[in-house]
């Protein structure tokens, strides 16, 4: 009985042996994809000017905010005290539609531009992973990594590199 049961634990491990040997593992560099892929530069250029435009108008507030204080530290002295009540209670407003206005726009993971960011790729990604999953069938691949994100590889054989297969069904399918 224990010589059965210790050819069955051999057969079991030589099984699981050879299918472990047989599954093939490829990665991508996303950041490759996304530097050469028209569709994503499109979109990180759509991104950029929505963004360079919200940052115009934070620096056109801020210079008149800017103004308005210098305007003020000049004719404080002449001003009544009802005078300076007003004109201080103007620039805590300005200072606070600055701060709301920088937050609405740019707060990390809840600004108007992390939305936008989703908005704008998130077609673009969801073709990217569709090209990665039909690449990593096709090549018949069990496992895909992202080179350029938080996993970490130690080794890379080029031979493995899915990134340009993933670019050619990306660009042949934009034709």
């Amino acid at each position: 009985m224990k010589k059965y049961f210790i050819i069955l634990v051999l057969i079991f491990l030589s099984t699981n042996f050879i299918s472990a040997q047989t599954q093939k593992i490829g990665y991508v560099d996303s950041q490759v994809i996304l530097a050469q892929l028209p569709a994503a530069i499109k979109a990180q250029g759509d991104l950029d000017a929505l963004s360079n435009q919200w940052s115009a108008h934070l620096d056109t507030m801020r210079a008149n905010y800017q103004q308005d204080l210098a305007d003020y530290q000049k004719k404080a002295n002449t001003m009544t005290d009802k005078e300076k009540l007003k004109a201080q209670q103007k620039l805590v407003d300005e200072e606070n539609n600055i701060v709301n206005y920088n937050k609405e726009k740019f707060a990390q993971g809840t600004g108007e531009i992390y939305k936008k960011q989703d908005e704008i790729f998130g077609p673009v990604k969801a073709k990217i992973y569709q090209a990665i999953k039909d690449v990593a069938k096709k090549e018949d691949m069990k496992f895909v990594f992202d080179k350029a994100g938080d996993v970490v590889l130690l080794y890379e054989d080029p031979q493995y590199d899915l990134t340009y297969k993933v670019l050619d069904i990306l660009k042949t399918s934009e034709k």
